[in-house]
C-alpha cells in the first residue's frame, strides 16, 4: 500500500565539513538518492530538513557585515533564506535523482511559516545557542547594548541564546497536502519553520526543533508515516554502555519508561524520541521510525530502524 510519508532529514544529511555550496549540493545529490527509493515504491514524500549550520553561518555573515546602511537581518528572515536555499539545492537534487530512475514526478520548495505560543514558556528561558563564540566580555557588552541574553557553552565561550518554542500549527499545511494529493514532492518546514506569532503572524527570534515541527506536519496531512532520519540505525537503550541495546520494534509507553529512565540525550536524540511520541499518540493507526539516511532502502526488512507505535 502507498503511504504518505514526512521524512525528517537531519544535519548530516546536507552539511559535512566543508559549508560551501558546491559541497552542500553534492551531499544533498546522496540524499536524494536515498530518498528516491521511496518513490520507487510509490510513496508521497513531504520532506523537512534542518538548517543549524546553515543558518548558524549566514548569522556570522549577517553580523561581520552589519552597517547602518546595511544592517543584519533578524533571525526569522535568516531562517527563511535558509530554507530557500536548502530548498533550491534540494529540488534540483530530487528532480535530478528521479529523472535517473525514469520517474516524473515534479519537486516543489514551500516556505513555511510555525505559528508559535508567544507566551510559551521558553521564550522566559531561552535555551537554544545560534551564532558566534565570543568571550564573557564581549556577550556583557551586547547583552548591555541588545538586551539578548547569552550563555557559557561547555567552555568554548559564551553564545546567544533564543527561545525554542512548542509548534503548534503549521500555516501553509493545507497547501502543502493539496501539493501532495496533486502528486507532488513538497520539500517544508525546513529549519523547523519561520517561528511567527498571533493573527498577523508576526516573526520572532526563536528556533523551532525540526523534529517536533515535522511531527505536528505529518499530525496535520494525516500522514501514515513519520520517519525521522538521524546519524545512527536505531534507537539505543544504555547507549555507548556494554549492555547497549538497540531497539527496533517499540511502543510508545515502553518508549516513555526508557525516557523516564534518562535513556535519551537532551539537545540530541530526546527530540525525536519525544516528537516520535508525539506523532503517534496524536495518530494511533500510524507509524513513527527513527533511522539513518543509508537505512531508507531498506525499511520493512527485519531489524532495520526503530519503529514505534501502539
Amino acid at each position: 500500500m502507498n503511504k504518505k510519508i514526512v521524512v525528517a532529514l537531519g544535519g548530516n544529511a546536507i552539511l559535512s565539513d566543508n559549508a560551501s555550496a558546491q559541497s552542500q549540493q553534492e551531499a544533498l545529490i546522496k540524499t536524494a538518492r536515498q530518498l528516491v527509493e521511496l518513490v520507487k515504491k510509490g510513496n508521497q514524500l513531504i520532506i523537512s530538513h534542518g538548517n543549524g549550520p546553515q543558518v548558524g553561518n549566514l548569522l556570522l555573515q549577517q553580523q561581520a557585515a552589519d552597517s547602518k546602511k546595511n544592517p543584519a537581518m533578524p533571525l526569522d528572515t535568516c531562517v527563511a533564506m535558509t530554507q530557500g536555499s536548502i530548498g533550491y539545492w534540494l529540488t534540483n537534487a530530487m528532480i535530478k535523482e528521479l529523472k535517473a530512475a525514469g520517474i516524473e514526478k515534479e519537486v516543489v520548495t514551500v516556505v513555511t511559516q510555525v505559528l508559535v505560543d508567544e507566551h510559551d514558556a521558553a521564550f522566559k528561558n531561552p535555551t537554544k545557542p545560534i551564532g558566534p563564540f565570543l568571550t564573557k566580555e564581549e556577550a556583557q557588552e551586547q547583552m548591555t547594548l541588545t538586551g539578548a541574553t547569552f550563555k557559557e557553552d561547555a567552555g568554548r565561550g559564551w553564545r546567544k541564546v533564543v527561545a525554542s518554542p512548542q509548534p503548534t500549527m503549521i500555516v501553509e499545511y493545507k497547501v502543502i497536502n493539496h501539493l501532495v494529493e496533486e502528486d507532488m514532492i513538497t520539500i517544508s518546514a525546513g529549519g523547523g519553520g519561520i517561528p511567527v506569532v498571533g493573527d498577523e503572524l508576526r516573526g520572532v527570534e526563536a528556533v523551532i526543533d525540526k523534529d517536533y515541527a515535522s511531527a505536528k506536519l505529518a499530525e496535520l496531512v494525516k500522514a501514515d508515516q513519520l520517519i525521522i532520519l538521524t546519524g545512527v540505525a536505531n534507537v539505543a537503550i544504555n547507549f555507548g554502555q556494554e549492555n547497549e541495546e538497540k531497539l527496533e520494534k517499540v511502543s510508545v509507553s515502553e518508549l516513555e519508561s526508557y525516557k523516564e529512565e534518562g535513556h535519551f540525550a537532551p539537545g540530541s536524540m530526546l527530540p525525536k524520541i519525544e516528537a516520535a511520541i508525539d506523532y503517534v499518540n496524536n495518530n494511533p493507526s500510524s507509524q513513527a521510525v527513527i533511522t539513518s539516511l543509508e537505512n531508507l532502502a531498506f525499511l520493512g526488512n527485519k531489524g532495520v530502524g526503530t519503529i514505534i507505535s501502539h
